[in-house]
């Protein structure tokens, strides 16, 4: 299942099916690729958060945890449609949504995308402008020419770079502990233990939206698996490792904001290779935390890229993707990113902890529909040529996922807390926002109850297009219907 000698080092395909003769992969390079995507700075800025806002250590950790388990096994659910389907992630939103219709909560993707890449790159700009000696405004710069290349290289390229990168954070986390143990009382800090719900929740949600929003890209990076690969280790080895990371990066900063003294905040990537004092081994923790942002900017790259593929390929039925059609994509991509990152670096913490929250109540709604109908309504049979036709089994527009869609972004509104917005019931709820798990939760319920009455025919089996034939630069897609 390893890629053979003629699996090519630059990508060709963008969002058409996979044909079986070019499956390959191991599930070791999920594991790693999602470990690698996780340990790194925004984790660790991300978990700092919860004591950051007001919580203790131990309440934090619990929380942090909870989160995790909740929000990676939906994003663990949608790893394990890549190999089935041999298709990107948002494109098999069309059976929900309609060929047209599915372009709503994609652009809302390519809208997450911008925004996480854009506050990754602000930390990342900062670890190589320590490194080199240039401001963090050239850092950023450097960092997102390498994103560029990564990101129009690919696939296998993405993959290698997740193990380089698990490798690199393994290592560097490991000696982060040692030496935030030696420094600190930790016993300490797990024995003050004052619950509240509002920062418990925090921290729960912090971790959860964390996850959530690997969901609408996970299957991109799992479908180059060929389609006899279990599900089941599919989920857990997409799952594990971002859990697994995501929570040592989170723990990290749970820690090393507790003994900060208030100077984590707004120095955050000086703050952490602080711990380690200085000359050569800060410059190679300057180096690490670089590098372990590679991997997750990218796949935020990657994902933007066929995101528009697949918004445009809708409504024009057929896309050829060439490769300058796709670096001039990535260029705009991460070109927009990179504004974003220039304009916003010296407001980077208070920003971010509303992005990711005020996500939720975007890509909840989407996540419940699209499991429910894959595992609960079509059980997997999916007409894939379909997708493809505006005409065809799946039509323009789904009335009913994207009716239920729109209720599930309404109904969480009561119950968000952010510094966009903030619902009518949080303050009767002791400041606590629910409303991630209302949007998980009653979507989910209403679309099965509907879908189950109303849902379009469903194939009686799985329906993949005939494989000889398709090009490997077009959408396969269309070739097909």
């Amino acid at each position: 299942m390893a890629a053979n000698d003629t699996t090519p080092l630059i990508e060709k395909r963008s969002i058409d099916y996979i044909p079986e003769a070019e499956r390959h992969g191991r599930l070791f390079s999920q594991f790693t690729l999602w470990m690698g995507a996780n340990l790194q700075i925004t984790a660790i800025v991300t978990g700092a958060l919860a004591v950051v806002m007001g919580g203790d250590v131990f309440w934090s950790l619990i929380g942090l945890l909870i989160g995790q388990l909740i929000g990676g096994g939906v994003m663990a659910l949608h790893a394990a449609q890549g190999p089935k389907l041999g298709l990107p992630q948002m494109i098999s939103s069309r059976v929900q949504f309609g060929v047209y219709g599915a372009a709503i909560p994609i652009v809302l993707v390519c809208l997450m995308y911008l925004g996480f890449t854009a506050t990754g790159t602000v930390l990342s700009g900062q670890a190589l402008g320590q490194l080199f000696g240039v401001s963090d405004s050239v850092g950023i710069l450097i960092f997102a020419s390498v994103i560029v290349l990564v990101t129009v290289l690919g696939y296998r390229v993405i993959h290698f770079i997740g193990r380089v990168a698990s490798l690199i954070g393994v290592v560097a986390f490991v000696y982060l502990f040692s030496r935030l143990m030696s420094q600190t009382d930790v016993g300490a800090l797990l024995q003050i233990r004052h619950f509240s719900w509002s920062s418990f929740l925090l921290a729960v949600s912090l971790a959860a939206s964390w996850q959530i929003a690997f969901g609408p890209y996970v299957a991109d990076y799992s479908r180059y698996l060929p389609s006899h690969t279990s599900s089941v280790k599919t989920f857990l080895a997409a799952g594990a490792g971002s859990v697994i990371g995501a929570q040592v990066a989170m723990v990290l900063g749970v820690f090393a904001a507790a003994m900060s003294n208030g100077q984590f905040a707004g120095h955050e990537v000086a703050y952490i290779v602080g711990l380690s004092g200085t000359g050569a081994t800060a410059a190679l923790l300057y180096f690490s935390i670089a590098f372990g942002k590679v991997t997750i900017s990218t796949l935020n790259s990657y994902g933007s890229f066929m995101c528009i593929a697949t918004i445009i390929s809708g409504f024009r039925g057929r896309l050829e993707v060439t490769r300058l059609q796709r670096l001039v994509f990535v260029l705009m991509i991460v070109g927009t990113a990179t504004l974003i990152a220039l304009l916003g670096q010296h407001s980077f913490l208070g920003a971010f902890k509303s992005f990711i929250l005020f996500l939720l109540a975007f890509f909840t709604p989407w996540s419940a529909i699209n499991l429910v109908d894959y595992y609960c309504i079509t059980r997997e049979r999916y007409d894939v040529p379909a997708l493809a036709d505006p005409n065809g089994r799946y039509g323009r527009w789904n009335l009913l996922g994207i009716s239920v869609y729109v209720f599930g972004v309404l109904v969480q509104l009561p119950f968000i807390s952010t510094k966009f917005y903030t619902g009518p019931l949080v303050a009767a709820l002791g400041d606590v926002d629910i409303s991630w798990i209302i949007g998980l939760v009653l979507p989910a319920a209403l679309y099965y109850v509907c879908a189950k009455k109303w849902h379009g025919t469903v194939p009686d089996h799985l329906i993949l297009p005939k494989e000889q034939g398709a090009s490997p630069t077009t959408n396969g897609l269309a070739a097909q219907a």
